[in-house]
């Protein structure tokens, strides 16, 4: 009976490495297998491709909102004003393109602004070696659009409306996203020969645009005459708008207007692939 005893004993410790042994390989193939697929999942989220219209999409997340240039005037007030860019989702055509409202008011004043567009945003044809197209149209009644971004949804004009207060095209700006490791997110310009513009004694205009992280953006928009010549405009740099402080337009942000993610901005800065 000892004898016995002491053959089962041995033959349970025998089979028990055995059994250890085979759920210890069992349990790193699960592992392995667990940070396989994990490592696949991350570098497919790493490298999924952006479309055309996220472009299109953040350029007009990063336009709305209000910015001002307070900064920059502060530091250079001879060659820069203390001027309040306002900017809010107005309406979407029927393809897409988001139609933004815009206007631009002296900081003390911002009730009285002097200048107001609209622009819409969308991505570029295909055959053009661009990311997002900005264009600036004139408004019918700008007077009837006053203020439009600081006013409650139900005094501002339908989108119907805005659609078809639209008027004639005054510039087309043609961005591009920045280079990696570029602060911006992406920056264009007009054509080289600008648009027809009259303004001051002008003949055509040119502007430069940059988009940058945190929804920064900077303008430098020139005037020249006939001859070349520089007839308004700063001569310096662009105009450097960033976001106020304490916006009062908190609704122009919501999820509503502009159902993006945070990860897409993320996508665009690292990402090289476009699809349709």
């Amino acid at each position: 009976m000892v004898t016995g005893g002491s053959e089962s004993s041995n033959s349970n410790s025998d089979s028990n490495p055995t059994s250890s042994g085979g759920w210890s390989a069992a349990r790193g193939l699960v592992m392995k297998s667990l940070v396989l697929l994990g490592g696949a999942l991350l570098l497919k989220r790493l490298t999924k491709s952006t479309t055309r219209w996220d472009h299109a999409r953040l350029v007009a997340r990063s336009f709305s909102g209000e910015k001002i240039s307070t900064e920059q005037a502060s530091r250079d007030p001879d060659n820069y004003f203390n001027i309040r860019m306002l900017t809010c989702p107005a309406a979407e055509m029927v393809d897409g393109s988001k139609v933004l409202y815009f206007e631009q008011a002296f900081r003390r004043t911002p009730q009285k602004p002097f200048r107001q567009r609209f622009y819409m945003v969308k991505p570029c044809p295909k055959e053009l070696k661009c990311d997002v197209e900005l264009s600036s149209y004139a408004i019918r009644d700008v007077e009837e659009y006053k203020n439009f971004c600081d006013r409650p949804r139900d005094q501002r004009p339908l989108p119907e409306e805005v659609i078809g207060d639209i008027a004639e095209h005054l510039t087309t700006i043609y961005l591009k996203r920045c280079d990696r490791g570029k602060r911006c997110l992406y920056e264009g310009s007009t054509p080289p020969e600008g648009f027809p513009n009259s303004w001051s004694g002008a003949s055509h205009c040119t502007s430069e645009v940059s988009v940058l992280k945190n929804n920064e953006i900077h303008i430098w928009e020139r005037g020249y005459d006939d001859d070349g010549n520089h007839v308004w405009g700063p001569r310096e740099g662009p105009y450097e708008f960033k976001p106020a402080p304490a916006s009062s337009n908190n609704d122009m942000f919501s999820p509503f207007n502009f159902p993006i993610q945070q990860s897409i901005e993320k996508r665009i800065e690292g990402s090289f692939v476009l699809q349709d």
